[in-house]
């Protein structure tokens, strides 16, 4: 993905674009496969949208985690965004079918948003959004097939400053730790993500 603003129609707002140029700055994990992809056009004037897949092991064809991140400007504001911008995300991410029975487990899905943002000194207002556990049994002459289970999550927040990378970063970090993956280490620099082929 060209990480500009070139999907970007002309004579769109000044402040949309540059809101939009810092979205696309941020440097993703390198287990991360990051492109653009077409923004719904009804939620507000303005959108952009990006969407991830995240291959948490080498060499793997099918993704341990995927989402989508959409910008949504609204010159006027909406009363439930208290703001002009909005950001939403969908999340889902494939997990082991003990965790995927863990009680806790719809209460923890939503730290991975919270936690995240927190974590990048992201500020925000009115967050809201829900998670859903999904559980896969095979029966009758399915039964020989593996249980599985899915953890899928969407969320909205407003950001507070027009500098969206910190959001950018925590939504990445939120993608990978609902991916398994251990947090980098401090100091550790995350190298520009590959374009690698989809697995869905």
């Amino acid at each position: 993905m060209a990480r500009d603003t070139e999907g970007l129609q002309p004579g769109v707002p000044a402040v949309f674009e540059r809101a939009v140029r810092s979205l696309t700055s941020a440097q993703f994990r390198r287990e991360v496969s990051l492109e653009q992809t077409p923004a719904p056009k009804r939620l507000a004037p303005h959108t952009h949208a990006l969407s991830a897949d995240v291959f948490a092991d080498e060499g793997d064809e099918d993704a341990t985690a995927t989402g989508r991140l959409v910008l949504l400007y609204d010159p006027a504001g909406q009363e439930a965004w208290h703001g002009e911008f909005r950001l939403v995300t969908y999340l889902r991410a494939t997990l082991e079918p003990e965790m995927g029975a863990d009680p806790l487990l719809l209460a923890v899905g939503w730290t991975w948003i919270v936690d995240s943002l927190a974590g990048r000194s992201a500020p925000y207002t009115a967050a809201s959004g829900t998670v859903t556990r999904v559980a896969s049994e095979g029966f009758g002459g399915m039964a020989g097939e593996l249980a599985s289970a899915e953890i899928e999550i969407r969320a909205s927040w407003t950001p507070l400053e027009p500098d969206l990378t910190p959001h950018a970063l925590a939504w990445g970090d939120a993608l990978t730790t609902a991916a398994g993956l251990m947090p980098l280490p401090a100091g550790v620099v995350a190298m520009p993500p590959t374009r690698r082929r989809r697995g869905r």
